[in-house]
């Protein structure tokens, strides 16, 4: 019975992790760039029960199988789903809009402390000292791994991301597509980062991405989708309740009145 527990047990912390995945997702909805998160559910590994018994002398013996045990589940892990987002036209300059094949693999590189670290997010602003920054602050690098410095909001950047002011290139973004975008990990902010904090090499093939100046690359949240994933969540969680609840009672029943000692 206690094995019941737990496996329920597991299996609402599951469905809460779960839960958490996709409300973080839908208050994400109209962050520039986001990419949704998506949970993969495991189940532990089985356990074969046997049936027990003893030998003439007293000694205990396996006898037949029973069957199998299952023991709970848990969130595997929690992937960003990497795909090319909608494009939205703000005409704001300073909005930046990476597209790629469709796999959005495609990203900025920005300078975030003393690391070096990668978004989609191209809701850009100057701040004070000229720097293009990202909306926390964190300053776009070049392909040299500067931070790119301007004069004024009055800029064009090309669809390879060559910046120009007064009609003079003063800059070239720095753009990485990740080989394997699937070892990234997401952080808040809307930032990637590598494993070991190492600096990913810069795209190679210039055409494997364009830049659109004035467009935003929208959230690939889909809000239906999602709202039906976490209504579905909250079903299991419901159903695994209801299972521990049900184990509960019936421990308490064993408690308090099978094993009463009737004076």
């Amino acid at each position: 019975m206690l094995r019941g527990l737990y496996t329920a047990a597991s299996g609402m912390y599951a469905q809460q992790r779960k839960t958490d995945i996709i409300t973080n997702n839908m208050a994400n909805i109209h962050t520039p760039g986001f990419k949704e998160d998506q949970t993969t559910i495991r189940a532990f590994p089985e356990m074969l029960l046997k049936r027990m018994g003893t030998t003439s002398n007293g000694a205990s013996v396996e006898s037949n199988p029973i069957g199998t045990l299952n023991t709970g589940v848990y969130v595997q892990e929690i992937l960003p789903r990497l795909i090319q987002g909608d494009l939205e036209q703000t005409e704001r300059l300073t909005d930046l809009a990476l597209t790629d094949s469709g796999t959005g693999t495609s990203f900025f590189t920005v300078q975030a402390g003393d690391d070096v670290k990668y978004t989609r997010n191209g809701s850009l602003t100057l701040d004070p000292q000229g720097l293009l920054t990202t909306g926390q602050g964190w300053p776009l690098l070049d392909v040299n791994g500067e931070v790119i410095r301007l004069t004024s909001d009055q800029f064009t950047v090309t669809s390879q991301g060559i910046i120009e002011e007064n009609g003079n290139e003063v800059a070239q973004l720095g753009i990485i597509v990740a080989e394997n975008p699937e070892a990234l990990i997401k952080e808040s902010d809307g930032l990637y980062k590598t494993e070991n904090n190492e600096p990913l090499p810069l795209a190679e093939n210039a055409a494997a991405y364009q830049i659109s100046q004035g467009f935003i690359e929208k959230s690939t949240v889909d809000p239906m989708r999602a709202m039906t994933d976490l209504m579905t969540a909250y079903r299991a969680f419901e159903a695994n309740q209801k299972i521990l609840q049900a184990y509960d009672r019936s421990l308490d029943k064993t408690v308090n009145e099978v094993g009463r000692v009737n004076g």
